[in-house]
């Protein structure tokens, strides 16, 4: 079993609790299941979110789901000017036996504009 990194990034459509928990959710949910992973393989998972989101953490999201005994930290990412908006990303790091090249990184809607190189 080899440790690798997972990305994943999704653009909200607005700063509410509710909404960030959903995407985050369903953001989590897919890098797991395009990845074959389960929640035990799951090491730590990383949030940023751009510096116009505020409802609540990202992380909660990740709770709701049933993902409890995983360290998950937040943090805010740069705020580079023009960047897109209301962007939550994700970095987790995972047991897989999948080399580097089989990893499938996820970018949710209009996020896939941001990495075209490695969306999936």
């Amino acid at each position: 079993m080899a440790v690798r990194a997972v990305r994943g990034a999704v653009q909200l459509e607005s700063d509410t609790a509710e909404h960030m928990h959903a995407q985050v959710s369903e953001l989590l949910n897919a890098m797991i299941e395009r990845n074959g992973l389960a929640v035990d393989d799951l090491i730590s998972v990383m949030f940023t979110a751009t510096p116009d989101l505020h409802s609540d953490f990202p992380a909660v999201g990740a709770r709701k789901i049933g993902i409890t005994d995983v360290p998950l930290i937040c943090a805010q990412e740069i705020d580079v000017p023009g960047a897109m908006p209301r962007v939550v990303r994700i970095l987790a790091h995972v047991e897989t036996p999948l080399d580097k090249g089989g990893i499938s990184h996820v970018y949710l809607g209009a996020a896939a504009g941001l990495r075209r190189d490695i969306a999936q």
